[in-house]
């Protein structure tokens, strides 16, 4: 039997002590009841053999292995590279529900890209008191010498990944926007890859849409952004910081399925105006780079003079049309979890609708009230960095101790523009695979968006990102979590 599954209170910081009754669990919803979407994954699981599913639980971690799907892990010894953990129990989406979450992310990434126009020049949201000043003014991802800067095509975010948790049948939060170097697409095709390989009796049951046709969209929305300055066929790279970044293994697949060369800053130099490659036949000029480097490290003439993983001039020929940066400069603005708390306004200002993809209620610690709301309640909020990412530099306030409430605490107050605070929500389980048979899990799922002036393309599905262990708080792969391959349904 599958049902009777053991209960977790496991998220991405975003977790509270439920019952399962509370719990929607996309595999069984509310009351134990199969839901539709997994009907057919239900009755195949049914029908197998556990030791059969645990023996390719195995060979699943053996193929990753072997692939070399692996991260690092900073701040640790030098052997800190460790394998992404994979579960082969699939996340299932109806195709109505993908539907309406297309529309969200659509109007969303949309929304972003307009108020990124608007910050670096005319400041129509500020003008018409929509959003604070110095929400932009004092923003450290903010970046003066994008003001006045159009890119290519008017796209700023050209790859987008918006993160989103589930609370009921038809309840989504988008719990962040990542606007400037979104990662993890490499996993997620790779976990269907291994899933196609591993169980194909699976995918002639079930009607799941495609994935695999990412670096294809990814190579031709690139070009399609191409600079005024190019003249043929645009030629496209992706600038890693080299083999020791976490996420290398990404930068280096995604070259290798799109066809393009992979390129440290070392290869690089401006010549003639254009940022040029080092090639076999002498410098070749570069139409679209896409860039896995933060802006601090991108040209060391313009920001941090000690950078050796940029282009020294970069940003001169970016302004002067000569070549287009993915994601552009100063794109970070748009992922801030302070101006977060603002995107229901946003969406609105820039599209004249409603946000059809709900925020999660956020305070502000930098307004007096709210940080006093948050101190008195500390032990109930997560309570999350600015600018922080990877699940680091957060409290989990239901997990925490009193030695790590009091500390957070003095960090509020020494620096409260520096935080903001969200509620803990119940979030969604999807069983996982374990020696005892199956046990729900928190999940939240990051599906990947491609935009030029050609439109807006957004994969089916994304990546799924698991607590897998009982108990765990966060499902980022440097802090144990791992994946799950996404599917959705054919209407």
């Amino acid at each position: 039997m599958i049902g009777g599954m053991e209960q977790s209170q496991s998220s991405q910081g975003q977790t509270q002590s439920q019952s399962q009754s509370q719990t929607f669990d996309e595999m069984w919803g509310r009351e134990n009841l199969l839901r539709p979407p997994y009907a057919d994954l239900a009755d195949w699981i049914e029908h197998e053999d556990p030791r059969r599913l645990r023996k390719k639980q195995r060979e699943a971690e053996q193929v990753f292995r072997l692939t070399g799907i692996t991260f690092n892990v900073y701040g640790q010894a030098a052997a800190a590279e460790r394998l992404i953990p994979f579960d082969i129990i699939p996340r299932i989406i109806a195709g109505r529900e993908w539907a309406r979450l297309a529309r969200g992310i659509e109007q969303r990434v949309r929304a972003i890209n307009a108020f990124l126009h608007d910050i670096y020049h005319r400041q129509e949201i500020v003008r018409a008191g929509r959003l604070p000043a110095e929400m932009v003014a004092r923003n450290d991802a903010f970046e003066p010498k994008m003001i006045g800067v159009t890119p290519p095509g008017g796209v700023y975010t050209h790859i987008v990944g918006t993160d989103l948790v589930r609370t009921g049948d038809d309840s989504f939060y988008v719990l962040e926007d990542n606007a400037r170097t979104p990662s993890g697409v490499s996993y997620m095709l790779e976990n269907r890859e291994t899933m196609l390989h591993m169980f194909p009796e699976l995918f002639s049951r079930n009607h799941v849409q495609p994935v695999s046709n990412y670096p294809r969209a990814l190579r031709r929305s690139l070009a399609a952004c191409a600079p005024p300055a190019c003249t043929g066929t645009p030629r496209v790279a992706v600038l890693t910081p080299g083999i020791y970044n976490s996420a290398y293994y990404e930068h280096s697949f995604l070259a290798d399925k799109m066809g393009v060369e992979l390129v440290e800053g070392h290869d690089l130099r401006v010549v003639d105006g254009r940022v040029a490659m080092r090639t076999t036949q002498g410098y070749q000029p570069i139409d679209v780079l896409y860039r896995r480097i933060d802006d601090a490290y991108l040209d060391p003439m313009n920001f941090n003079p000690e950078s050796a993983l940029g282009v020294p001039g970069i940003m001169d020929v970016y302004r002067a049309g000569g070549i287009t940066i993915a994601n552009a400069p100063g794109t970070g603005v748009a992922d801030d979890k302070a101006i977060y708390s603002y995107m229901p306004d946003i969406v609105e200002f820039y599209t004249g609708e409603k946000a059809i993809l709900q925020n999660v209620p956020t305070w502000r610690c930098s307004d007096p009230s709210s940080l006093q709301y948050v101190l008195d309640n500390l032990a109930e909020l997560v309570v999350k960095e600015v600018h922080g990412s990877g699940g680091y530099g957060m409290l989990i306030g239901p997990a925490a101790s009193k030695k790590e409430l009091s500390e957070f605490r003095r960090k509020l107050m020494a620096r409260p523009g520096n935080y903001i605070a969200q509620p803990t929500l119940a979030l969604s389980t999807v069983p996982i695979l374990t020696n005892a048979g199956l046990a729900p899990r928190h999940v939240d799922l990051r599906p990947f968006v491609l935009v030029s002036p050609a439109g807006i393309d957004i994969t089916p599905g994304g990546l799924t990102r698991v607590a897998l262990k009982k108990g765990s708080l966060v499902v980022n792969s440097s802090q144990g979590g791992g994946t799950k391959d996404t599917w959705v349904l054919e209407e």
